[in-house]
């Protein structure tokens, strides 16, 4: 909690701006948290997703991700089952174990959103995947060994690529290390 008073500035149903101590900086006022999902297939795969996202007028390669809380009856929801939960939505797979990894804040001079990644392991297919209603996400499967390839020619064909994918390739790689 701060020990300075928030302004708000503006809100919609997604984003509130806020100024506190003469700086300014965006909330989510319908979300309790933001999971990011590392999955691992146990054929030594990566799980990405592709989505047009409208911020960047691009599509954009992610790790599975979503919010916390923002959907009626998940207000309380614990962060791992909304990873669990996320992961199933965009990609189609279920996971035997989701396990917590860190907290990152995502932009801190911008945002006071932090991330929590888990890892997901025990994949199993049970859909499609794609997402919900209005989302149109396209799931890519990947050799780990041919991960940051992939990523740096999804950049070089015009994709945007998210810093979080990179970080989750990072934990990928160290956890399948130990």
């Amino acid at each position: 909690m701060s020990k300075w008073e928030d302004k708000v500035l503006a809100e919609t149903k997604f984003l509130r701006l806020v100024q506190r101590d003469g700086w300014s900086f965006v909330q989510r006022p319908n979300a309790t948290g933001v999971v990011s999902i590392v999955a691992l297939t146990d054929e030594g795969e990566i799980v990405f997703v592709e989505q047009f996202r409208k911020p960047l007028d691009a599509y954009t390669i992610e790790l599975p991700a979503g919010l916390a809380g923002d959907e009626p009856g998940h207000e309380e929801e614990a962060l791992a089952h909304s990873a669990a939960r996320e992961l199933e939505e965009e990609t189609g797979f279920v996971a035997e174990r989701v396990t917590h990894l860190i907290d990152c804040p995502t932009s801190a001079g911008m945002t006071d959103e932090v991330v929590s990644f888990f890892l997901a392991t025990g994949l199993r297919r049970v859909g499609p995947g794609g997402g919900v209603e209005n989302e149109n996400i396209t799931v890519h499967i990947v050799p780990l060994k041919d991960a940051h390839a992939f990523l740096l020619n999804c950049a070089a064909t015009g994709k945007s690529v998210a810093a979080k994918a990179f970080a989750g390739l990072h934990f990928a790689h160290v956890a399948t290390r130990a």
